[in-house]
Formats: structure tokens, sequence, C-alpha cells
């Protein structure tokens, strides 16, 4: 009898052991399968917001260039809103959505086709001005200048040098560095020589110089979100 209930314990004790590990086994195997179904959830949701993102990115790039031939774009506070709503809890596509111009917000931003052909009516402006600076501003030195706008045929476009020297800053020079930039769809360059005017030329040109750069201080911007959204969509598209 004594043999029999040691014999009887060991059984039980084995079954318990073997009922333990299946329980625990099958403990894991549920365990995993929750794990697998929030990660896939978390997946799913960061899916949705970078899809979200991009639309709304997208929505700005498109604001962008609804700028006419003479009018501003729309204004894109609208559409800079949507994307910070897309982006509450992503702090550098955040800080990007709010490094947009207050200016291009309100009003919105001029395209380069407009910028262009606003430069080209500006430009024989400031030829004539060419020679009037602080130093230089009597009337005789306005005749003078108006003069050799009028007898000094210079190229109408000319291809900038890799580096300016003291000679290229001659203002029908820059001018004409200009003018080829923006028919070659530089404008960042283009209002770089532009920015090295003087005098009364400077003053005909500041306005435009101004517009190109809130337009290029937008477009950047709007340029960096976009990559931006298309690589965090990438990354949550490539994710397991």
């Amino acid at each position: 009898m004594l043999e029999q209930e040691t014999r009887y314990r060991q059984l039980t004790q084995e079954q318990l052991d073997n009922f333990t590990l299946d329980m625990n086994a099958a403990y894991a195997r549920l365990k995993g399968v929750e794990e697998a179904i929030d990660s896939h959830m978390e997946a799913e949701e960061a899916a949705r917001k970078a899809h979200q993102l991009w639309l709304s990115v997208e929505a700005l790039n498109y604001t962008l260039k609804t700028a006419g031939t003479e009018s501003p774009s729309m204004p894109l506070e609208d559409a800079a809103d949507a994307v910070r709503a897309s982006c509450v809890d992503n702090d550098f596509a955040l800080a990007l959505a709010s490094a947009l111009p207050e200016e291009s917000l309100k009003r919105g931003v001029y395209s380069e086709a407009s910028l262009r052909a606003r430069f080209n009516s500006l430009r024989s402006l400031a030829r004539r001005v060419a020679l009037i600076d602080e130093s230089h501003n009597t009337l005789y030195q306005y005749f003078l200048s108006y003069l050799q706008a009028a007898l000094l045929f210079e190229n109408q476009q000319e291809v900038p040098p890799t580096q300016l020297r003291s000679e290229d800053l001659d203002s029908f020079k820059l001018l004409s560095y200009a003018s080829y930039c923006l028919e070659h769809g530089d404008l960042e360059l283009a209002a770089k020589l532009v920015n090295q005017l003087r005098g009364e030329a400077r003053r005909v040109i500041e306005d435009w110089l101004t517009e190109a750069r809130l337009t290029l201080e937008t477009r950047q911007v709007v340029s960096l979100l976009s990559a931006y959204a298309n690589a965090v969509g990438l990354g949550t598209t490539q994710a397991p």
C-alpha cells in the first residue's frame, strides 16, 4: 500500500507538472499573439498618421502652386494649420510647419514665373539709375546715368561666373547675370546676385528682392516638409 501511494503521488505530481508546462506554453503563445496584435495596431496607427501628414503636406504644396501670373498664391494659413494638426506629436514636423513666414500664411507667395516677369519690367528702370548712389545723386548724375543706359548695349543675359570679382559687381553685369539665372530657373542665385546691387538700382529692385526671398524661404520649408513626410511614410510602409 505504501508503494502504491508513493506511485500515485508521483503520477499525480507528473500530471500536475505537465499541466503547468502546458499552461505556461499556452500563456506564452497568448502573450505573443497579444503583443503581435498590439504591434500591428501601433504600426497601423503610425501609418495612418504618416499618411495624414503626407496628405496635408501635399495640400500645402498645391496651395503654393495656385499663384497666378500677376497675383500671389492663396494664403497658406489653412493648409499650414492642417499640417500642424496632423503632426501634434511630432516635434520636428511641427517645428518645420511653424517656420513658414507669416507673410506667406496671411497673403501667399508669388510664383517664379511671376517674379521673372516682374524683374524684367523693373530691369530697364534699374539700368537707368545704375550710376546713382548715396554720394552721386544730383540731377546731372541722373542725366549721365540715363545717358549711359541708353548708349550701353550689354548682353541681355550673361552666364554668371563661378566666383564674382570686383569688375563683376557692375550693376549692368549683375542685372544680366540675374536675368540669365531667372530664365534658367535659378531664383536663389538670381536673388543673391541682385542682393549685390547698390544705390538707387538696389532701391528700385528692393521690393522684388523681398518677394523673391519670401518665395525661396517658403519653398524651402515646404520642400523639407515634403521630404520628411515621404521619409516617414516610407518608414511606416517598410515596418514589419
